[in-house]
């Protein structure tokens, strides 16, 4: 008797569930809007228990999707600023979200589902704590890594080399870059001994240019008893920087130490990226914007580039008449950052008056 009071209540649970699922299904949204952060396969599981609460599994889904936000668009070294987000912060920030997947498996209740964020609502919070976020753009580049024996003067790039075998093995799913490595060339090995003497100093363009692609990175890994030094020349947007990492006691032929140097590098490069990407939200620069009324097309195109545009903190339209809309832009960057954004789309701006407008 008892067994069928327990079995009746896990079937009007499960039923009651599905009713929910469907009522999430049809008036939930999945549309986010370009002013909108999308995060994506947030995976939750529960053990479903007579005490079982799905809000508290979806309230952890929140956390979680937030956190892989965080991870995203906030450099490692400002992470710690915000570790104890309370949970009413982060649902002020939500847009929408929605269930992809429910499913009940050996007495354990599993969640996938998408969250929206609103931009503005995240760059205010993270402004407040006063972190400057990034635009997640995502980015290929080259990367070739050289071990240098120094007491021996060998230079090892695709033989012996485990963080060249191990690169792209290790990746996380917030991570931006994406790694493309060399084939195994002699003529580059060759190329690459021959400035052994002077390798700090060289500058790999005879070898990056054959791949075509704008950014690279090339790691010496200087190996000297049980020291390593990383010097990294990090080519991106036509600027160089140069960086030396330290690493004591790890073996480059042993796979654990191998993978804790890469990891850290990782780290360290998409730090790079993010700072090159950040926003300045402190910017508030006002614009406005005179487009002709008549062009419905053009009007179309020009909101739409507006809404695509991560810098641009908000827009509205202030007025408008027979002849134009104006627009009025909120902009978190100078003004030649805008036109040069602009630019980039085909448009171009008269801006000998107050009212910039459209061409």
């Amino acid at each position: 008797m008892k067994t069928n009071k327990i079995c009746i209540y896990y079937k009007t649970i499960f039923i009651f569930f599905i009713f929910i699922f469907l009522l999430l299904f049809f008036f939930s949204t999945s549309k986010v809007e370009a002013k909108a952060f999308e995060i994506n396969n947030v995976e939750i599981s529960k053990p479903f228990k007579i005490e079982f609460n799905k809000n508290e599994v979806i309230d952890e889904g929140f956390k979680e999707a937030f956190s892989k936000l965080v991870l995203l668009i906030v450099k490692s070294s400002d992470q710690k600023k915000i570790n104890n987000v309370k949970l009413n912060e982060i649902k002020f920030m939500i847009e929408s979200f929605s269930i992809k997947e429910e499913k009940f498996i050996n007495d354990v209740y599993y969640l996938n589902f998408g969250v929206s964020f609103n931009k503005k609502k995240v760059f205010k919070f993270l402004e407040n704590k006063n972190i400057f976020p990034s635009i997640p753009n995502k980015n290929k580049i080259l990367y070739l890594p050289i071990i240098i024996e120094e007491n021996k003067k060998n230079l090892f790039i695709f033989t012996n080399n485990l963080i060249f075998k191990e690169w792209n093995n290790i990746k996380e799913n917030y991570h931006l870059l994406d790694y493309v490595l060399p084939t195994e060339d002699l003529e580059d090995l060759e190329t690459i001994k021959e400035q052994y003497e002077f390798i700090e100093q060289y500058d790999f363009k005879e070898i990056i240019n054959k791949y075509y692609l704008d950014d690279a990175i090339i790691s010496l890994v200087f190996k000297n008893k049980n020291k390593i030094r990383v010097l990294s020349r990090i080519s991106i947007k036509n600027d160089v920087f140069l960086e030396n990492r330290s690493f004591t006691d790890l073996d480059l032929d042993n796979l654990k130490d191998v993978k804790t140097i890469i990891e850290s590098l990782k780290k360290n490069y998409e730090d790079y990226w993010r700072e090159i990407n950040q926003i300045n939200t402190s910017i508030k620069l006002p614009l406005r914007i005179k487009v002709e009324s008549s062009n419905d097309t053009k009007i179309d195109n020009f909101e739409k580039i507006l809404n695509e545009t991560d810098l641009i903190y908000d827009f509205s339209i202030n007025k408008f008449d027979k002849n134009f809309i104006i627009y009025e832009i909120i902009y978190n960057g100078p003004p030649d950052f805008f036109l040069k954004s602009m630019k980039e789309n085909n448009f171009t701006f008269n801006i000998q008056n107050k009212d910039w407008i459209l061409k």
